[in-house]
């Protein structure tokens, strides 16, 4: 490592021992991410992981559909089996066909609750594996830095919060050779052949997850100006090959993605942006402890985060500590200065438009307020920039500590700076350490979709509806529809899609029958029938070209089971019956 740059040449070929840390390294990564994920592989037929709420049921369907249009020929980013009739745009939903497409096999032999826990798993340790080969090749000499640097940036608080339910931002292995290829450009080594390699890169993972390329993007660029302005000279020696290089890259990216990109935005069933309100991290959630930690506590944390999926910015207090005392001490290295800049900038954006501390509004405005009315920003939840903070934070730990070990002084004073940078890191890292996610026991599926019963209610074309209809609130039917081969299509689901006004909303366009469902659900009482509620519950069949209406027999819901089967059958005037452990109303002579 140089004062100015990072020493991004290759490293002399590794001697036996090196390699054989190499492989301590990557082992230590895989076991990790499977202990963290242990209790899911130990029950696929039944594990649920708990704090993902719908979204694995989401994430499990958006797997068995692109395998099963991949086995069918279909068209891999267009789907009608949701939403029916008018169909889901999967360009335009976190589909992650970078991972769907190739995991079809073992989607069609193993089931998507194992590609699910696949992704996961690999995700955890592939990134990890990623950045360590980065760090330890072409960032520092020292695997120990590298390890620990590689470490911070695949299994922090923020990304085990998202290892809940959202594999988009697990799943980041590409991302740091992106990295590296920006590095090699920076270096004026093949402008035209790195920027080829860096544009086949970003086209991945755009089919992996635009939202962290997004992030990415925003800290390399916050990164990017700090050093600028720290080493304007360079940057103008730099601009000539990068510009080539990412020039060259973003044709390549182009031709690659076009038609996919041209899909999501202009395609059927796309939208204009996703908003979600103000979602800014407080302040005091960058010094406490995410839920999925040794020193985590849910309730604390739920204060300051939307869910447990969503814990973006938890560091805890000593890391912060030691990531403000490590900006210090290397302040006056070039590269370091950037990282630190890019890292509190990223985390400043994430607070949002207004700083909130502990609760309390303050008057000092954020970055956020110059971003989040910018295409595709438009579409992101703030607090989510905080994701960019923590590859910054690692490489400045990986940096740190290779200085430390490589200390110019006696033996006997290097030995005790080793022993006080380890206990700090021990401190620092030990607390915010991930725990095993928390797995529960999935509802099963009636045996009406499992025994294939479902074939005597259902004609070519016809659609299944059922009672409540899916949404982001449950999404269990998804999964009635995976058992049954895809079968048949569901009346509304769990996706993003058009609402009315063109701009994104999860889930369907909610007609007046799914409304009268909720409304059951949530007040407890069956509401007043009257002709006009009949009238339109037919009608609503008739949009969905219903064939047979599905309402599970689930025990622990026998209340509400009461009350939604006595709703239906008055706005049908059919009593129904039972078919196994689900209620059947055979609707064909309504709607054809």
């Amino acid at each position: 490592m140089t004062e100015g740059r990072p020493e991004v040449a290759s490293l002399p070929r590794a001697p036996v021992r090196s390699r054989i840390a190499d492989i301590a390294v990557l082992l230590g990564f895989v076991l990790a991410a499977f202990l963290i994920y242990r209790p899911l592989w130990m029950d696929l037929a039944h594990g649920y992981l708990t704090s993902s709420v719908q979204d694995q049921n989401m994430w499990e369907w958006f797997f068995a559909v692109t395998a099963h249009s991949v086995v069918n020929l279909d068209n891999p980013l267009f789907t009608t089996f949701q939403n029916y009739p008018l169909g889901v745009n999967l360009m335009a939903n976190t589909t992650m066909l970078g991972i769907g497409i190739p995991l079809t096999p073992v989607t069609v032999l193993f089931g998507p609750t194992a590609t699910w826990a696949l992704a996961l798993t690999g995700g955890l340790a592939g990134t990890a594996a990623a950045w360590y080969w980065v760090l330890s090749r072409h960032i520092v000499p020292s695997r120990a830095g590298a390890a620990i640097g590689a470490a911070f940036c695949a299994f922090a608080p923020p990304v085990i919060s998202h290892a809940n339910a959202h594999p988009n931002f697990v799943v980041l292995f590409v991302l740091p050779f992106i990295v590296l290829r920006l590095i090699k450009l920076t270096r004026g080594e093949r402008p035209v052949r790195n920027g080829i390699l860096l544009g086949l890169l970003v086209a991945y993972q755009v089919l992996l997850g635009e939202e962290p390329l997004l992030i990415a993007a925003t800290t390399l660029l916050v990164f990017a100006i700090a050093y600028a302005v720290s080493r304007p000279e360079e940057a103008v020696a730099m601009a000539r090959p990068l510009g080539i290089g990412i020039g060259t890259g973003a044709l390549v990216t182009l031709c690659a993605v076009a038609f996919p990109l041209w899909w999501q935005f202009m395609g059927p069933q796309s939208y204009t942006g996703l908003e979600h309100g103000l979602r800014g991290n407080d302040l005091a959630a960058f010094t406490s402890f995410a839920t999925e930690s040794f020193a985590g506590d849910g309730e604390a944390a739920a204060e300051f985060s939307m869910n447990r999926t969503e814990e973006n910015a938890f560091f805890g207090w000593p890391l912060v500590f030691v990531l403000l005392g490590v900006t210090v001490a290397l302040w006056r290295v070039v590269v370091a200065r950037a990282l630190a800049v890019a890292m509190i900038m990223l985390a400043w954006i994430s607070t949002g438009v207004l700083l909130i501390v502990d609760g309390t509004a303050t008057a000092i405005p954020g970055p956020w307020l110059l971003l989040f009315d910018l295409p595709l920003y438009e579409s992101v939840l703030e607090s989510r920039f905080a994701l960019g903070a923590v590859v910054p934070a690692g490489i400045l730990l990986a940096m740190a500590t290779d200085r430390v070990l490589r200390l110019p002084v006696r033996k006997d004073w290097r030995y005790a700076a080793w022993s006080a940078w380890f206990s700090v890191l021990i401190l620092a890292l030990v607390p915010i350490a991930p725990t095993q996610l928390p797995v529960s026991e999935r509802d099963p599926t009636p045996a009406l979709f499992t025994e294939g019963n479902w074939e005597r209610y259902v004609d070519p074309g016809g659609s299944v509806v059922a009672v409540p209809l899916p949404d982001t609130g449950d999404a269990r039917p998804l999964r009635w529809q995976i058992d049954a081969g895809f079968g048949f299509p569901l009346a509304e689901g769990y996706f993003v899609g058009p609402s009315t006004d063109g701009r994104g909303t999860y889930g369907a366009v909610r007609t007046q029958t799914s409304h009268l469902f909720e409304e059951v659900v949530e007040k407890r009482a069956v509401p007043v029938i009257d002709e006009a509620h009949k009238a339109e519950a037919v009608a609503d069949l008739r949009y969905w070209n219903a064939d047979v209406v599905v309402l599970p027999v689930r025990g622990e819901d026998t209340g509400e089971q009461v009350l939604l089967r006595e709703t239906v059958s008055r706005l049908l005037d059919d009593p129904g019956h039972v078919e196994g452990d689900a209620w059947v109303w055979d609707v064909r002579a309504l709607t054809r």
